[in-house]
């Protein structure tokens, strides 16, 4: 009965049409940099392509699947990165889903020895659509042999296409990061309904980190990097608290989204190939019947030639 409530929730959800949207929220921040902020765009210099899968609360009979794919590198004539980025997200066992396809450029400028800048550029083209194959109503059920009869509502005509913008900007240097980005700048009308309007609010993010080496004579064995995140999308706010502990090819992390989940990640990364995996344990007032929140990363690094200008790789967490 609690889980059956909990589906009841997430319909009427769905289907209050002027209810204001959220992004998915992907735990592994740093494995999928171009959705968390455009100017990491070209952040790894070679050519990278990043493959993200994110199940949550599975628990929970209309669940959340996000995926998303992104290709980026650094552009020597363009003096910064450019990125790609698919995006397919399925909400209430596809009732909703949401598909975009995103093209992004990151400028990036040495301000002096130790302090480089990238400002990013994103450009969105995304869909939005219902399954009404899957929606039941009350004019549908008979009393004695249940869904038998065709409703009488009206379909949604058709789903809703709209471009939307983003920008970013970052300061690095060797051992810390601050970033902060705006995305859903015109904040698009994704409404289903031409008589109602609901627009995407903007999402705002700032993040910052270090990275503290365990050993200064040899900073590539190993490292300690405490991060923070703080996320705001209409009336809903995130407040992130991560720490990584990195020694030789292996990664562990543990974060705290504030009010909502304890995170658990481990990974494995090599110079051409990183995987990471991350367990978001619920902590909020939906309980242990979410059965928590599964996340996977794949990222594949390319070689490339050396830059013929100097340039200073931002070091960052790879999960």
């Amino acid at each position: 009965m609690r889980k059956f409530g909990i589906l009841i929730l997430v319909l009427v959800g769905i289907m209050c049409m002027d209810l204001k949207a959220q992004d998915a929220p992907f735990s592994q921040f740093y494995a999928n940099q171009l959705y968390l902020n455009p100017a990491l765009a070209g952040s790894a210099r070679c050519p990278r392509i990043s493959l993200n899968y994110r199940n949550q609360w599975p628990g929970i009979p209309s669940t959340y699947v996000t995926y998303s794919a992104g290709y980026d590198q650094y552009v020597n004539a363009l003096s910064g990165g450019v990125g790609i980025q698919a995006y397919h997200d399925r909400a209430g066992t596809g009732i909703i889903q949401t598909n975009s396809v995103s093209g992004m450029y990151a400028y990036q400028l040495a301000i002096d020895r130790n302090l480089s800048l990238k400002a990013g550029f994103q450009t969105t083209f995304y869909n939005k659509s219902i399954d009404w194959s899957q929606l039941t109503f009350n004019d549908m059920i008979d009393a004695r042999y249940g869904f038998i009869y065709p409703t009488g509502e009206v379909p949604i005509e058709a789903p809703v296409n709209k471009l939307d913008f983003s920008a970013g900007a970052l300061l690095f240097t060797d051992k810390f990061y601050l970033g902060f980005a705006t995305h859903h700048l015109t904040q698009p009308d994704e409404s289903f309904f031409k008589s109602t309007e609901s627009k995407l609010p903007r999402k705002y993010t700032a993040h910052a980190g270090a990275l503290i080496p365990l050993d200064n004579d040899n900073p590539e064995d190993g490292g300690i990097s405490p991060n923070i995140i703080y996320q705001r999308q209409g009336e809903f706010n995130h407040l992130n608290l991560g720490l990584y502990l990195n020694k030789g090819p292996i990664t562990g992390g543990v974060w705290y989204r504030w009010n909502d989940a304890l995170i658990f990640l481990v990974g494995l990364y090599t110079d051409q190939f990183r995987f990471g995996y991350s367990y978001d344990v619920t902590v909020s007032g939906l309980g242990t019947q979410t059965l928590g929140s599964h996340e996977i990363s794949v990222t594949m690094l390319f070689p490339c030639r050396e830059p013929r200008r100097k340039f200073r790789q931002m070091k960052c967490p790879q999960f």
